[in-house]
């Protein structure tokens, strides 16, 4: 991938100091402007390629759509609930997070709170500042024996499941991502969300909020828990249901809760947070000073490892992308680039092409990940000019939109790599191979007419179809002489009956195709 360039960042939050030194020692300027309204940060943002925010700053669709420059998004945490991440993929801006920043802290939390659902730890000290002294009102439970259900079961998971094994609890636990064989190796049974409820004496959620995680405790799911189960919440506030939360309490259906999340920061929901059983903190998952430091320092040194071309790491919205920063993957993209450019000039006809098939062989493209084959022949197909910009982290979704089916194939057929792509346009279609020799981009076969010599796909390049004759190779070039454009090299095909296609390097392209039609019965032309 060529090296993103990255000279401005704006820092819209507090983030630890390390943040800001980091990217400037790497010749980044950066600015630091907190509290600002949307307004404000939508007037701001135009100036800058780059944003670092925390979880405070929501970067809506506005502010992503005023941003004339932005290439990346970085969110000095785990979650980017706070950002549109659908508009920044469509404006191919790349959203990173730092997955690792705060998993210590979040889970250090999360068992904290476990430990004072269990013994009523604040709501005892609480009573003490009040000068009473009431023993038999906060009897707790030891966790010894005890089952906890772990719902997600990625970074945050997998410490708290571990921490809480050294209380003697039984883990178990559901992620629909995670194998449960690679869970069982850190002590927890995977199961169904149907089989875990009814086994937990207590509930913690490590998910992000989508869709289908929303409102995943419910009041359906709350009657299927034990009586007095107790859950909690230092993931994302609308995991758990808060009505159906409170109305579980007061049923005592719940024994208790422990929330770092809401749905509303700060909440509105006082009749939850002032429940007896319920401890809650104001969003502090990530509130220790390691934390701050080892996230501001992570999407730093991330994003500089990005701009100097040597790792990709927590892009959200371009995993491909991880893949193009080996020596071999450069070529291969240009490869799969020009080949899309190569047949969107072929398309005699303005109307949009409907369908396209990616076909890559041999071990070299499986290295690489087809899927980012397929990214790259989209870029070259989808570049018209216009605004879309399409680059290596929306040139799928663009398609998409675009009403444009993309499949893919992958054959072992060859020890060569090869990438061969078809597209249809109004009941034609178009196809053309290419492979790299040699550390150079190629065209073998255009059109089923396969080329006596690899063809360069660099320069300016002229194809053109028409049936093989001694006149025509002088007719074309008197032509492009008139035109006052020089031929570089010409590439025949391999067959010599019938309609072939050839290819011509030129000094420049020509002006007016239109001047060939006398010779030939299809031209294109492409500057790659």
């Amino acid at each position: 991938m060529a090296p993103i360039s990255i000279k401005r960042i704006l820092i819209s939050e507090s983030v630890d100091p390390c943040c800001k030194k980091i990217l400037q020692e790497n010749g980044i300027q950066v600015t630091e402007k907190q509290n600002m309204s949307k307004d404000d940060l939508i007037a701001e943002i135009k100036d800058y390629d780059g944003l670092v925010v925390r979880s405070a700053t929501k970067v809506t669709a506005d502010v992503i759509n005023a941003a004339l420059n932005l290439k990346i998004i970085g969110r000095a945490g785990t979650g980017v609930d706070n950002v549109d991440v659908d508009a920044a993929t469509i404006k191919g801006i790349i959203v990173m997070n730092t997955p690792s920043g705060n998993t210590i802290s979040a889970a250090e939390l999360t068992c904290t709170l476990l430990m004072s659902l269990s013994r009523y730890v604040p709501q005892a000290a609480m009573s003490m500042k009040a000068g009473n002294w009431d023993r038999k009102k906060f009897m707790g439970t030891e966790l010894y024996g005890k089952i906890l259900g772990i719902v997600g079961l990625g970074r945050i998971g997998k410490e708290v499941a571990t921490r809480m094994q050294s209380f003697g609890m039984k883990t178990i636990g559901y992620d629909p991502i995670t194998p449960p064989e690679v869970t069982a190796t850190w002590g927890v049974e995977q199961m169904s969300l149907e089989q875990l409820w009814p086994q937990c004496d207590y509930i913690t959620v490590h998910t992000p909020l989508m869709p289908s995680t929303a409102g995943l405790l419910n009041d359906t799911s709350f009657a299927k828990c034990k009586k007095g189960v107790k859950v909690v919440n230092c993931a994302r506030g609308g995991i758990i249901d808060e009505d159906a939360l409170l109305r579980a309490l007061e049923s005592r259906q719940c024994g208790g809760a422990g929330l770092d999340v809401f749905v509303e920061e700060p909440p509105k929901n006082h009749a939850l947070v002032n429940h007896p059983n319920v401890i809650s903190c104001p969003h502090l998952g990530a509130s220790t000073k390691e934390a701050q430091a080892r996230c501001g320092q992570d999407i730093a040194l991330q994003i500089v490892d990005m701009v100097m071309g040597k790792s990709l790491v927590g892009a959200v919205n371009a995993q491909v992308l991880a893949s193009t920063f080996t020596p071999e993957s450069h070529q291969w993209i240009k490869l799969g680039e020009a080949i899309g450019a190569v047949l969107k000039s072929c398309t005699t006809s303005k109307q949009p092409f409907s369908q396209v098939q990616i076909i890559t062989q041999g071990k070299h493209c499986q290295a690489l990940d087809c899927v980012l084959i397929s990214f790259t022949v989209m870029v070259g197909l989808l570049s018209d000019g216009s605004q879309s910009c399409p680059n290596l982290v929306n040139s799928l979704t663009l398609a998409k939109e675009s009403g444009i089916t993309v499949t893919r194939n992958h054959s072992e057929g060859l020890t060569q790599g090869a990438c061969e792509v078809e597209i249809s346009v109004n009941g034609s279609s178009y196809r053309a191979t290419g492979s790299v020799q040699g550390g150079v981009p190629v065209l073998l076969e255009l059109n089923r007419s396969v080329f006596r010599q690899p063809v360069s796909l660099t320069g300016n390049l002229l194809f053109f179809k028409a049936v093989a004759s001694p006149p025509l190779l002088p007719s074309v070039t008197g032509l492009l002489a008139t035109a006052g454009v020089e031929m570089e090299s010409f590439s025949a095909p391999a067959a010599r009956s019938g309609d072939q296609w050839y290819c011509v390097g030129l000094s420049s392209l020509l002006v007016d195709l239109g001047a060939l039609k006398s010779l030939v019965k299809a031209a294109a032309q492409v500057s790659v």
